[in-house]
């Protein structure tokens, strides 16, 4: 692959433990129902067609001696065999479609937990060892779970067909099986030295249509900056680039489709004819009827298509192994998110207060944003954390949070349900205004009424009725950033924690805002900090928390002396 080179081994590992656990889980019985019921309808259908060769047989051979009554009877025993066949075909592709759904969402719902937890789905961003997870999880789990069934379930008839109609050919003549054997054979073996460079070139198709459209997301989440700041022709120029790539990478596919096309198109015709040019000089002497011709013809395109499974299916075969190796890499990807990378900052969870012992933090570029910081904040207290130029509180916001820079020493936090972040730039999860503003176990607690009342005293001026509360919607694209903003931290005063982290408070909500929310949260005995960049009023605070350019500190209590560092 040109991006990500998958192990062979590894991905067969992995491909083998998608079954193993698919298979064990609690749709496994379900699954192991569905599973013997096609094995059973599969090897029924390898029988009806044996069947209908032989009826075909004595059909073409009642037409070539005018033998009516005969004719008759086996066109009514064509007719039986073929509405047998078609009946368990219809039940076959039914139970098909129902494994592979069920597989698909065993092996969804099983991702998204894995992608969902413990910030797995933002480290695999932060990391750039994966691109397109998103395509990864929706669209390469759906075609590996039906392009897996399906291929098991062609080599399963592939199977059948060869055990059948080996034995079909070898009674008409030994010479027609070898021929069919050889002639799968070298056609398999073509068919791969051809198309072989479809795989890598697939691989980076997926990836390039993936870029070019979420390119075009971009533009439609962004229109409104995009048209402000004038930069219609940038992004124009950047998806025509995506496009160019794609096109490029597609052509190549083209010509690699038609060289293999070419040949495996050959290929079928000339199964045609194969069987004829043995077989006819036996019936020109008068040594078999007319019926075995047809049937020959027909038992050797049936054994040569099992045969060459590699060469009907190679183009599917080829983007199989790309979806295999693109969900290869996400497993890979999200394992290594998961595991605990190796750092000199340790974060401790306890009952207690938020607390930073030794904590020391430095810039990408190795300045030091704090250095030693050890401080203690008091549960039920307001304080304001004001940074330098440098972005020092931005810094130990992030870092608080868990996605900050490199650093070294202790931070000792509340359980996570006790500690809410409200960054500078929020997204309100989807649902309605009730499940967004208000925790499911205290929806039966607040009133109607007393959210509306929260709103409006949060400076909410958007007209909202009690209907409105129920109403889901994109809440994201229909609120301004200010709204997001104060229905975050009205949530935040409905769920009642013992901490919340604010970034850039002021910027966010202003300053007469902030001071309501300040005394909103006093009430509520929410202990509040604020990390400010800027330097910012401090009236409203019980305390200061002093970042300066060189990486010292100061803590500033209201009413006390400082203690700097």
């Amino acid at each position: 692959m040109s991006q990500q080179h998958i192990p062979l081994k590894l991905t067969a590992s992995r491909f083998v433990r998608a079954i193993r656990l698919f298979m064990t889980s609690d749709v496994g019985g379900r699954a192991k129902f569905l599973l013997f019921a096609l094995v059973a309808l599969f090897g029924g259908i390898s029988v009806l067609n044996v069947v209908n060769s032989f009826v075909g047989r004595h059909f073409m051979t009642a037409i070539a001696e005018r033998q009516t009554a005969e004719f008759i009877r086996q066109a009514i025993l064509y007719t039986m065999a073929f509405a047998a066949s078609t009946v368990a075909s219809v039940i076959a592709r039914f139970s098909e479609e129902r494994l592979a759904l069920l597989w698909r969402e065993f092996l969804t719902r099983r991702a998204v937990g894995l992608y969902m937890t413990g910030g797995t789905f933002y480290r695999v961003g932060v990391r750039g060892k994966l691109t397109n997870p998103d395509q990864r999880i929706a669209d390469d789990i759906n075609a590996f779970t039906v392009t897996t069934l399906s291929f098991v379930l062609m080599l399963l008839n592939s199977v059948l067909t060869v055990l059948t109609f080996s034995g079909v050919l070898w009674v008409i003549s030994p010479l027609l099986l070898i021929a069919a054997v050889v002639y799968a054979a070298s056609g398999s073996y073509l068919t791969i030295v051809l198309g072989r460079p479809l795989i890598s070139l697939s691989y980076d198709q997926l990836d390039r249509e993936a870029a070019f459209r979420s390119g075009l997301i971009r533009v439609r989440e962004n229109a409104e900056s995009i048209m402000l700041g004038a930069g219609e022709q940038r992004h124009a120029n950047l998806l025509l680039r995506r496009l160019d790539e794609l096109a490029t990478n597609f052509r190549r596919i083209i010509v690699i489709n038609r060289n293999v096309g070419f040949f495996t198109t050959g290929y079928n015709w000339m199964t045609q004819i194969i069987p004829i040019l043995i077989i006819a000089p036996a019936f020109i002497r008068g040594d078999m009827e007319f019926g075995v011709v047809t049937q020959s013809a027909a038992a050797f395109a049936m054994l040569v298509g099992a045969f060459s499974f590699i060469v009907s299916q190679f183009k599917s075969i080829s983007n199989f192994a790309v979806v295999v190796a693109r969900l290869s890499s996400l497993i890979e990807a999200m394992e290594e998110a998961a595991e605990p990378t190796e750092t000199d900052l340790q974060v401790v969870e306890a009952d207690g207060n938020l607390a930073y012992e030794g904590l020391t933090l430095t810039s990408p570029s190795g300045h030091a944003l704090v250095k030693d910081l050890s401080a203690i904040f008091p549960a039920d207290t307001r304080v304001v954390v004001v940074g330098g130029d440098d972005g020092g509180a931005t810094a130990l916001f992030r870092i608080t949070a868990g996605l900050g820079p490199s650093g070294v020493g202790r931070i000792i936090r509340p359980a996570r349900d006790q500690l809410r972040f409200l960054a500078q730039r929020t997204q309100l999860a989807p649902g309605t205004l009730r499940q967004i503003l208000v925790p499911v176990q205290q929806q039966s607690e607040a009133s109607d009424d007393q959210i509306l009342a929260l709103l409006k005293r949060l400076g909410f001026v958007r007209a909202l009725t009690v209907d409105d509360l129920d109403k889901e919607c994109d809440w994201s694209s229909l609120l301004s950033p200010r709204e997001q903003q104060i229905m975050a931290i009205a949530e935040v005063l409905s769920a009642g924690p013992r901490y919340v982290l604010l970034e850039n408070a002021d910027v966010i909500f202003g300053h007469e805002l902030l001071r309501v929310v300040l005394e909103l949260l006093a009430e509520r005995e929410i202990a509040c900090i604020n990390f400010a960049d800027t330097d910012t009023s401090r009236e409203a605070y019980d305390a200061v928390l002093e970042c300066h350019a060189d990486g010292s500190w100061r803590w500033i209590s209201r009413g006390e002396q400082s203690v700097d560092q």
